[in-house]
């Protein structure tokens, strides 16, 4: 049984961090694209972040530049998202995502329907 579980969330101020991490069980990581969705009620998912699995090149939503960063670690099969400078509208919940040998332009990265494995989500909250 393939599982992802992330781990992370929690109510944060304004300006401030918080890294989130996603553990996959049931599969090799280092052979999975990895990727963070968020969806905030009333809302569509929407990417967030995701790091490819040949060269860990990384690819981001516009918005999250220079404030979010994707990482992982293969041998602990799991996958962070630092986020800095959180803002408000960051809230929602962050869902983790793999894709078995995912690869291709980096529009590819962004769509739900390309990830095989999804977690249940983390809850993220930033108050004003």
């Amino acid at each position: 049984q393939v599982t992802l579980v992330e781990s992370g969330g929690q109510l944060v101020q304004a300006g401030g961090s918080l890294r989130l991490s996603c553990v996959l069980s049931g599969e090799d990581m280092s052979t999975h694209a990895m990727a963070w969705f968020r969806q905030s009620p009333g809302k569509e998912r929407e990417f967030v972040a995701a790091v490819e699995w040949k060269s860990d090149n990384a690819h981001y939503e516009d918005s999250n530049k220079g404030r979010f960063t994707i990482s992982r670690d293969n041998a602990k099969s799991t996958v962070f998202l630092e986020m800095v400078n959180l803002k408000p509208e960051d809230t929602a919940d962050y869902y983790c995502a793999a894709s078995f040998r995912l690869s291709g332009r980096a529009e590819v990265f962004r769509r739900t329907e390309v990830y095989d494995y999804w977690g249940q989500g983390t809850q993220v909250t930033v108050s004003s």
